[in-house]
């Protein structure tokens, strides 16, 4: 091995981050297994690679015995001794090969190895890259569309990725060159490099476009504390801030409802509930039904995180929404199971019943 190869392993650890004894490692056994398969019979291969002097041996390890029946694995005391005076029946002898003997073989194992740890390399700097941008927003630009599977191929930093039809806005209709903003779930190596699930339908993106739209979100003034989404329909987010100088639900619609405006228009007119967190659950509860005004909440004194609630009759319906959708959301952001009534009695019920 020459002097350009050496240098040439250091420039890659530089450029590439391929620490060079990781390399030399895998050249080692590769060409192990190279000459194994060139001289056939043979068992034991040994291969020193001595990065600080530069040099490069190949050996291949003999048994001495008195009679020789596998010559590719035993010698006789008589050959031995050319290679180490003091062998003897029952040692171990390395018959050194001389370069041109495993000069081909080793410089196309190198080259392949080399290729092979700069891909490996490459796709670890690019799981690293997209693991620091885990439950965050990336921008994506739309290469491809399967009109038949509804499946849509983007790429975003030089890497495509599938975003399933189930993760798609419902009615949004995307053509090849959209850009649109995507918000990565998961990121996982696989074979092929990195693996990343993405969304457009995660309650994480909301979550995280308030957090760049809201700069008293950024800075740790205001506080998401719950987030439930039907994508493409509704969301209700709840915040907080231990601040009581600062208006959290103010802060997040922004002057004119310019802030929540912007969020919604990246939704696609999705519509938002911004409502005020609470550690008291019938507080909390109450303002999660937002737009409908509540009376009273009944917490279960079982602790089973349920409770009743009861609105004014004309405010059911709104308390409901359509095919329960607020109760439901409302229900997600709580995290209790609600039972919603009207002031009158349940459907001609009595409520005490």
């Amino acid at each position: 091995m020459n002097r350009e190869f050496f240098e040439a392993l250091e420039l890659l650890e530089k450029e590439k981050g391929i620490p060079a004894d990781y390399l030399l490692e895998k050249i080692e056994n590769a060409i192990g297994i190279a000459v194994k398969r060139d001289y056939i019979g043979v068992n034991t291969v040994i291969v020193n690679v001595d990065k600080q002097k530069e040099t490069f041996e190949v050996a291949i390890r003999k048994t001495v015995v008195e009679t020789v029946e596998d010559a590719a694995n035993e010698i006789v005391p008589e050959e031995a001794i050319k290679i180490n005076k003091k062998a003897q029946i029952g040692d171990t002898v390395d018959i050194l090969l001389q370069p041109k003997q495993f000069g081909r073989i080793a410089a196309q194992t190198a080259k392949h190895v080399i290729r092979q740890g700069i891909r490996e390399a490459e796709r670890g700097q690019m799981l690293r890259d997209f693991q620091n941008k885990e439950h965050d927003i990336v921008t994506a630009m739309v290469t491809r569309i399967d009109t038949k599977k509804g499946v849509v191929t983007v790429e975003m930093d030089g890497s495509e990725t599938i975003l399933p039809k189930s993760e798609q806005m419902p009615g949004e209709e995307l053509v090849e060159g959209d850009r649109i903003r995507v918000y990565v779930v998961e990121v996982a190596a696989s074979e092929r490099g990195p693996r990343i699930m993405i969304s457009r339908t995660h309650p994480g993106l909301v979550k995280r476009l308030f957090e760049m739209e809201v700069p008293e979100i950024y800075d740790g003034t205001v506080e998401i504390k719950a987030v439930s989404r039907e994508a493409g329909s509704r969301t209700k987010i709840a915040v907080y801030s231990k601040d009581e100088n600062v208006d959290a639900i103010g802060s997040c619609i922004g002057p004119k409802g310019a802030r929540v405006a912007k969020i919604v228009d990246e939704l696609g007119g999705e519509k938002i509930d911004v409502v005020k967190y609470s550690e008291k659950p019938e507080e909390f509860i109450a303002a999660a039904l937002s737009p409908a005004n509540v009376l009273s909440v009944v917490v279960d004194p079982d602790g089973a995180k349920s409770c009743r609630v009861t609105v004014p009759d004309s405010q059911l319906s709104l308390a409901i929404g359509n095919k329960g959708q607020n109760a439901r959301l409302a229900a997600k952001l709580a995290g209790w199971k609600i039972d919603i009534r009207p002031e009158s009695g349940f459907y001609g019920e009595d409520i005490e019943e």
